[in-house]
């Protein structure tokens, strides 16, 4: 059975290079922020149905992912959540030349699993945090993870700031502010629209208008190390295909034209 790798470098060293935990070393290895996991996973079965490549996914917050690439992890493919990191990776000549473009544009959801914990103005966003009786407010860290970095953006922008920075919860990246809210360990979150997606709308969740925040450009990278690497440069073209356009489309994500 294939085995999905959601590990850390230099952890990901170690399971690279003992056969205790990955018994053969993939085609390439695709770094992928942590909001776009679910639909990275779909991509790669759809790309290793119709290739004859094996690909592996390792996923964490993209300013994590960018430090591990600058610290010689060996990823070939960078998906990151924004546009920051590949550019600083293209200035630094870490990845191959005119290989930079963005491949999705993100959507920020306020989101609680507990439908119990909305109040019956549901429909403002600044309603809800100010009406609501909430211990925890999850934000990814906006330093590392650019939804974060996006819902303190529309905070600032509602006037909230200081009306509930004294129950804001940092997770390392959006895939623990998504564990902390559906486990209840905070009662709402901003997450990315598609983790609700692909959770099939479990609670309640409010989409923050695009207006409130910068545009979350998705940007995909091929790394200098894979200049040579056929199923690294097949995953992208699929990834810029129609059949791969269709998949990230169907997990809440614009594709630009």
């Amino acid at each position: 059975m294939k085995m999905h790798l959601r590990l850390s470098w230099p952890v990901l060293a170690v399971a690279l290079t003992s056969c205790g935990f990955v018994s053969s070393k993939p085609d390439a290895l695709i770094a992928v922020a942590s909001n776009f996991t679910a639909t990275a996973d779909l991509l790669e079965e759809a790309f290793e149905a119709a290739y004859d490549f094996d690909v592996d996914i390792v996923s964490g917050a993209t300013g994590q992912l960018y430090a591990q690439i600058t610290n010689g992890a060996p990823f070939d493919v960078f998906l990151a959540a924004d546009v920051t990191r590949p550019l600083m990776l293209e200035e630094a000549g870490l990845i191959v030349d005119g290989s930079r473009f963005t491949y999705a544009v993100g959507a920020l959801a306020l989101w609680t699993a507990n439908i119990e914990n909305v109040p019956r103005d549901d429909s403002d966003i600044a309603a809800v945090l100010l009406e609501s009786r909430f211990q925890s407010l999850a934000i990814a860290n906006p330093d590392l993870a650019p939804y974060g970095a996006a819902a303190m953006q529309a905070l600032e922008a509602l006037g909230l700031v200081e009306r509930v920075e004294d129950r804001i919860v940092r997770g390392a990246n959006i895939g623990q502010v998504f564990a902390l809210v559906s486990t209840g360990s905070a009662e709402f979150g901003f997450v990315a629209q598609s983790q609700i997606t692909t959770a099939g709308s479990i609670g309640w969740s409010l989409a923050v208008p695009a207006e409130l925040h910068d545009p979350i450009l998705q940007d995909g990278v091929l790394l200098q190390r894979a200049a040579e690497n056929d199923a690294a440069r097949a995953f992208i073209a699929f990834l810029r295909s129609s059949e791969g356009h269709d998949i990230i489309e169907r997990h809440d994500y614009r594709v630009p034209e």
